[in-house]
């Protein structure tokens, strides 16, 4: 039998402290590499060790600014030109997913375009979780392992006791996702209707079910300026709410989604910790996902089925 190639796991700059709690629970180094930054805002990782043969893992979230997209995919290609054996991307939050479909004249399909370059770089695999769409997978012509973050926050949920649980969807698209936990957890299902005047900026709202007396929690796969989670909690608590919290996968929060969050009905946000927090906050809870992708790497480094963290 020939031998197996040797995995070696490398981070990005922004995700250095993700892939150092993955390497920890793996019980390895990680790989080392630098990142020569030029006066004019040019860059150029390199690895600091050698990659012939190897299976690499890169990890890097793709959050603004582009600077994280393109240096993933410089790795990546510094991976291929080095003679790596096999390159897999670990993206936890994949940037530009909101643009899956042409919905308006004259723009680009973005997610479809990221998903090219990744592949012209020569990434073999991809490893997300919770893409804004799930047919985003679709755009790839190599493997896409989709994990959800369902995997770590149904148990959390369970473990919270309760009493009168509703699950809610903040709007109409996210209704798949609201069921899914609704049915794992064995409760009740709401859903907001939006409609928007224009992006981020929520127009009208109205709530499709009964929340009165129950303790609600909304989830959804990432919150930006929490415009519409922040909307939907306090339009809920004047519907009679007894408590609503949140669960999200991503924490973009861009603009004032700090302060939206800190004003409003939500008791509690949780997150992962798939992108850094900017600042603090009393609301926001943090659920770390790097056992979690540990435990992934660690199957597909090893031709292991992963089915069982598609919740």
């Amino acid at each position: 039998m020939p031998k197996k190639a040797p995995r070696k796991i490398f981070s990005c700059e922004a995700s250095k402290y993700l892939t150092e709690s993955i390497c920890k629970s793996l019980g390895e180094e990680m790989g080392q590499s630098v990142c020569t930054r030029f006066s004019d805002g040019e860059f150029e990782p390199c690895y600091e060790e050698t990659v012939r043969g190897s299976h690499v893992f890169v990890v890097q979230s793709t959050f603004p600014s582009t600077d994280n997209l393109m240096e993933l995919l410089l790795m990546i290609d510094g991976a291929r030109r080095a003679s790596a054996y096999k390159i897999v991307a670990v993206i936890p939050y994949f940037g530009f997913a909101r643009q899956d479909r042409k919905d308006k004249p004259r723009v680009s399909i973005g997610a479809k375009l990221i998903a090219n370059m990744l592949q012209s770089a020569g990434v073999d695999r991809v490893i997300t979780m919770d893409l804004h769409a799930d047919q985003i997978q679709g755009f790839f012509d190599i493997p896409v392992d989709h994990l959800y973050a369902s995997a770590i926050f149904i148990p959390f949920i369970k473990k919270m006791g309760l009493e009168n649980l509703v699950i809610a969807s903040p709007d109409v698209g996210g209704s798949k996702r609201a069921n899914t936990y609704a049915k794992m957890l064995e409760a009740d299902m709401v859903i907001c209707h939006k409609t928007r005047s224009k992006a981020n900026v929520v127009g009208n709202m109205t709530v499709i079910g009964d929340v009165k007396g129950k303790d609600v929690i909304i989830v959804d796969d990432m919150i930006d300026t929490a415009g519409t989670i922040t909307k939907a909690a306090d339009l809920m608590k004047e519907k009679g709410a007894k408590s609503v919290r949140a669960f999200a996968s991503h924490p973009v929060l861009s603009g004032p989604a700090y302060d939206r969050i800190d004003a409003s009905a939500l008791e509690e946000v949780y997150f992962t910790n798939s992108i850094p927090l900017k600042q603090e906050s009393s609301k926001i809870k943090i659920l770390p996902i790097g056992e979690l992708l540990a435990d992934v790497i660690q199957k597909v480094y090893h031709y292991q089925s992963i089915s069982s963290f598609y919740l």
